[in-house]
Parts: structure tokens; C-alpha cells; sequence
């Protein structure tokens, strides 16, 4: 018995493409969004989308109803041999490891985006003028009817009226999609699509649209009026860690950043270098916190707090280009979640590693480490340091290993800001700085003073002669990147050199074993104390004032017993840093800066002049 194999395929195109309409776009401007990916992959610096509208009778009144979207694009172009495998699924042309430097890659994004929302695709592409136009076209139903598989050549044909008279530049190159026989649209008008897309098209490509260094347009007409929109808006960039200056945030937030770098603008940017199929990748985490001006009042129904509202998450970055916003840790029904940001970015190299879907809608490793994070929080706490946990997963073949790492640092930040926005609703942030009086810093300045007299000096003391503007500048420069907010970083500048002080004290977490950390800056001497370090909550916290009017004295004695333990348990600590010192000349210094601190102590804490 012979069997018949002429014609037979693993994946009969007739029902394969059927299949393939059903590829997991979240909505129409997901679709649209794997369309302007290869506009600016090709060099656009203009890219449209131009939404054409036929006007329908319903059946007590008429209707305008999409009939083809359009994306145009002044980019590159495509030549003959690339047209004819623009609409081929799995054929593109960045497959290789080695090519894989922007946003495109798996060859699927134009078919595949295309007949998810209609059942048919017609491509055009020019290069050296318009003119010189040839068209490819895919149609759902002809590949059914006809059960073939095969692909037509590229013909030369003219760009139809209608999308030359809506274009507001056509380029000497570029490429214009046009989807028609629309059957699965999310919505079924322009300004509707328009409206949905804007802030998710803004927020997918605001790396690219900051700084004009791409112009997405968007349109919508009547078919029979293509120069007439009824809707016309350039998109603009919208950044969920809100650190970018004139984007789509509402009013007072448009043209300045809503939110400062978490940490300070040296530390809010983290890096990790993975290795990953034996190479060494460059991975970045990027930190923001709403500023304290933000939050003032009733912010969260202000028309800035609304929009913070559509962008809690993670935003994860490929090549520039946002995938979706990852709410794995994000705290529902929360309302605060929206004053953080987290941005993660890393290059196509990375994507089996992160899970990166055919679609770019999400990055699926990534998402399931993000899932465990608290079991890694809990297997720390039992005594394994992060990276035995991560030798661990390694050992056991899991390919998401690199990840554990990244995922507990962002992991932890998140908690450390959500702390920070909860001091913000409580009112903790210290608003003092109008009179120094007789508090600590008058002292201490004091008693530095009296000791410069006496013939000692400090490193910072040369800066003290500065300009004052000069020295507002450099002490608000440095508080910032120290990690407080820029407006309480001013406010303390402005005191500072206003009473001529040499110490500042800030308390603020920060990620750190250190209790505290000292940097000069403007001939003053900034302090920041970790609020989550434990002696700041045996020590500092137990002391302040809780904003009781009627403590009792039983109350405020326990408070002053667990001060009085926290500062023993201090001294106990450093005592037992000197006994695990072996002997030798490190010994000796550390006995003798204990010595010599406790002197320059003995000479601030007495009320007496030296």
C-alpha cells in the first residue's frame, strides 16, 4: 500500500492561520505597538497612525465605525527580498543571536499583530521616492479558501489617495501597514482606539519619544475626508517612574518630574552584569519616589494622582522599549502602590533568560521570580545569604537562577520606599528648619568653632569661605545624593548656610549595615542616620515625640529604658568589633580613634567653654 504525500504539510496553512489569529494580544494597541516596533527599528523619526472611519446606520441612528487602521513610517524601507518576507511568519529578519540589537527578533510581529485584529494586511515600502512603491498583501480568507500556503511576490503599485492625502510627510523611504477587514478590534471606533492608546503607546515608546527623537502621530478621519481629522494628537511620553520632564502628567507635573531618584541621583540606578549562555550581559534597575510636593493634600484625586494611578508597577524595558507593566509585588487595592517606581532594562540578549514571549508583552521569568521573592526573604532569614540561594537554584538546573538576585534587591527597595511613603502620609518629615536656637547643630558648630580656635582643622573647613549661593548649591547637591528629597534637601541647604551651621542631620532609609554615614559638602558636614538600621529604632525613634499630648509616665519610662538599652547595646557592639581585631597595629588604631573620638565627644557634650 502506497500513502499519498504530495501536498501534505506538519501545519496545513489553511488551519495554522486560523490559529495564529489567536496569538495572546492583550488589546488592539498592543497589536499596533509590534508596528511602530518596526518603524523605529527601520530608523523612523516619524511614525502615524492613521485611523480611517466609514459611517454605518445602526438601527435609529448612524455611526462612525473603523474600517482600516494604517501605521506610515519615514524609515528605511524595504527592498524587493525583504518585502517578500515581511508577511511570513517566523522569517525575520533579526533571528540571530548576533543580530539581535533592537527591538525586533522572533519575525512574527507584523503577520501575526496584523490578522489578530483583522483578516487582512496590505504592505507598501519605497525606497528612493514614493514612486518606486511595490505591495504585498496577506488575506485570511484567500489562504483558507484556497487552502495554500505560499506567499506572493511583491508587485509594484501606487500608495492608494487615501493614505497619501492623510500622511502629513511622506518620505523618500518608508513603509506604510494597512489592516482592513477588521473583525476582532477592541474597539470599534478611532477616537475610542485613540484614547486607549495614547498613554500605553506613550509609555511603551517614551524612551524614544523624549527629546522629539521620535514623533508618533495619531489620526483619525472619514474615509471619504482623509484631510479632515476629527482627531488629531502627537503622543506624548509617558514615564511611570516620573522622572522624565514634559509628558502626558497631569497638571502642576507637565513640564517637571513628579517623582526624584529613590537614593539620590548617584545611587537610584543600579547595575548587575549576568552571565548568561557564557556571556556577561548589563542589566539596570532604576528607583524613583513620589517628591513630597506630590503628595500634598488630597493628591491621590488630583488629576496627577489619577494619572500615577494608570502606572503602578514594574515597568520592564527591553531595548528601549517597555514590554508591560509587571504588578507581581504591586499591593492591591493599595492606593500608595502609585507613588513608586521600578524600571528594569535589559538588552534582547537577555530574552530566554527573562522569558521574553514571540508577542513582547511580557517577560515571563522575570514575573515568576518576582513571585517568590518572599520565599527567598524567608530562606535569608534562616541563615542563607543571597547567593547560596541563588548556587542553589543553579545546582538544581533552573535556567531563572541569574534572576534571583535581581528580584530580591527590587524586592527589598520597594519595601524600603513603601516605608518612606508611609512616613510621608504620617507627616514624619521633620519641618523645622526656621530657627536653630540652642538645638544640636547650634552646639556643635559651637564647639567646632572653639576648636578651630584652638588650632585644629577639618578637611571641610577650606569650603567654608565659599560664596554663600556657592555653598547652598554644593550642600543641597550633596544631601541629595545622599538620598533625601530635593525639597527637604533644600529647605536644610537654605538653613544651613542662612545661621552659618556646620552639621546637618537627616535620618532616611537606606540600604546599608552602617547606622549612619558623613559627608562633607559646602564647608558643612551632612549626617544622615538609617532609619533601618535597629539602633535607630532602639535609639533614635524610641525618643521622639509621638505626638501624644496626655503619655503617661509610665509610658515615656519605658521609652528612656529601651533608649538607655539601645545605647548600651551600641557600645556593647563596638566593643566586641575591637575584641574580634587581632592584635597588631589595626588593634591600636581602632583603640586610639575610640580614644580620640571620645575626646572631641567629651568637648561637644559639656556645657562648659573649652
Amino acid at each position: 500500500m502506497s500513502i499519498e504525500t504530495k501536498n501534505n504539510s506538519y501545519v496545513p496553512a489553511h488551519l495554522a492561520i486560523e490559529a495564529m489569529r489567536d496569538n495572546g494580544y492583550k488589546n488592539t494597541a498592543y497589536a499596533v505597538a509590534e508596528l511602530i516596533d518596526n518603524s523605529i527599528q527601520a530608523g523612523a523619526t516619524d511614525v502615524e497612525l492613521l485611523c480611517s472611519e466609514e459611517e454605518i446606520q445602526l438601527s435609529k441612528r448612524k455611526s462612525k465605525r473603523l474600517k482600516k487602521i494604517a501605521i506610515l513610517d519615514n524609515g528605511s524601507g524595504m527592498d524587493s527580498e525583504v518585502l517578500a518576507k515581511s508577511l511570513q511568519f517566523g522569517n525575520g529578519t533579526r533571528l540571530k543571536k548576533s543580530e539581535r540589537t533592537g527591538m525586533g527578533r522572533f519575525g512574527m510581529g507584523l503577520p501575526a499583530s496584523s490578522i489578530s485584529q483583522g483578516k487582512r494586511v496590505d504592505v507598501w515600502s519605497w525606497q528612493g521616492g514614493i514612486e518606486n512603491a511595490q505591495m504585498v498583501s496577506l488575506d485570511v480568507d484567500n489562504v483558507k479558501d484556497n487552502q495554500a500556503g505560499d506567499m506572493p511576490l511583491p508587485v509594484k503599485q501606487p500608495v492608494p489617495d487615501e493614505w497619501v492625502e492623510a500622511a502629513s510627510n511622506i518620505g523618500e523611504s518608508g513603509t506604510l501597514v494597512v489592516w482592513s477587514k477588521l473583525d476582532r478590534m477592541m474597539w470599534s471606533k478611532g477616537e475610542t482606539l485613540v484614547s486607549h492608546s495614547e498613554l500605553l503607546i506613550g509609555r511603551m515608546y517614551r524612551k524614544f519619544l523624549e527629546n522629539d527623537k521620535v514623533k508618533i502621530n495619531l489620526k483619525v478621519f472619514d474615509e471619504t475626508k482623509p484631510t479632515i481629522f476629527s482627531l488629531e494628537r502627537l503622543t506624548l511620553p509617558n514615564d511611570p517612574g516620573y522622572l522624565i520632564e514634559k509628558t502626558s502628567c497631569r497638571e502642576p507635573f507637565t513640564d517637571s518630574a513628579m517623582f526624584e531618584p529613590y537614593g539620590g541621583s548617584e545611587n537610584h540606578e543600579k547595575k548587575f552584569y549576568i552571565h548568561a549562555n557564557g556571556e556577561e550581559h548589563e542589566m539596570s534597575i532604576r528607583l524613583s519616589i513620589a517628591k513630597d510636593e506630590a503628595r500634598e493634600g488630597t493628591a491621590g484625586s488630583k488629576p496627577h494622582g489619577k494619572h500615577a494611578a494608570k502606572n503602578v508597577g514594574i515597568s520592564v524595558v527591553r531595548a528601549g522599549r517597555e514590554l508591560e507593566l509587571d504588578q507581581t509585588l504591586v499591593l492591591k487595592s493599595t492606593p500608595t502602590e502609585r507613588w513608586w517606581g521600578v524600571e528594569v532594562e535589559f538588552p534582547p540578549s537577555l530574552d530566554e533568560l527573562m522569558g521574553v514571549t514571540n508577542n513582547k508583552q511580557t517577560a515571563r521569568n522575570f514575573s515568576d521570580i518576582l513571585s517568590i521573592v518572599e520565599d527567598i526573604e524567608k530562606m535569608q532569614k534562616d541563615g542563607r545569604n543571597i547567593n547560596e540561594i541563588q548556587d542553589e537554584y543553579e545546582e538544581e538546573g533552573d535556567p531563572r537562577a541569574p534572576l534571583i538576585i535581581v528580584g530580591d534587591f527590587i524586592h527589598k527597595k520597594i519595601k524600603l520606599m513603601r516605608k518612606s511613603i508611609d512616613r510621608q502620609n504620617k507627616g514624619n518629615r521633620k519641618k523645622r528648619y526656621e530657627d536653630p536656637g540652642n538645638g544640636v547643630e547650634k552646639k556643635a558648630t559651637d564647639h567646632t568653632n572653639q576648636r578651630k580656635e584652638l588650632g585644629y582643622s577639618g578637611a571641610s573647613d577650606k569650603d567654608e569661605k565659599n560664596p554663600p549661593k556657592e555653598r547652598q548649591d554644593a550642600i543641597e547637591t550633596g544631601l541629595k545624593n545622599q538620598g533625601l528629597d530635593s525639597q527637604t534637601a533644600r529647605q536644610v541647604a537654605e538653613y544651613t548656610v542662612k545661621h552659618d551651621l556646620k552639621y546637618s542631620f537627616i535620618d532616611f532609609s537606606f540600604e546599608s549595615d552602617a547606622f549612619f554615614t558623613v559627608r562633607p559638602s559646602g564647608g558643612a558636614i551632612n549626617i544622615a542616620i538609617n532609619r533601618e538600621h535597629p539602633a535607630y529604632k532602639n535609639l533614635v525613634e524610641v525618643l521622639l515625640d509621638d505626638g501624644s499630648e496626655n503619655e503617661s509616665v509610665d509610658s515615656l519610662k519605658k521609652r528612656l529604658e529601651k533608649a538607655s538599652e539601645g545605647l548600651r547595646l551600641l557600645l556593647a557592639a563596638w566593643a566586641r568589633f575591637e575584641d574580634e581585631v587581632p592584635d597588631g597595629q589595626r588593634k591600636d588604631i581602632i583603640q586610639d580613634i575610640r580614644k580620640d573620638w571620645g575626646r572631641i565627644a567629651k568637648n561637644f557634650m559639656t556645657e562648659e567653654e573649652l
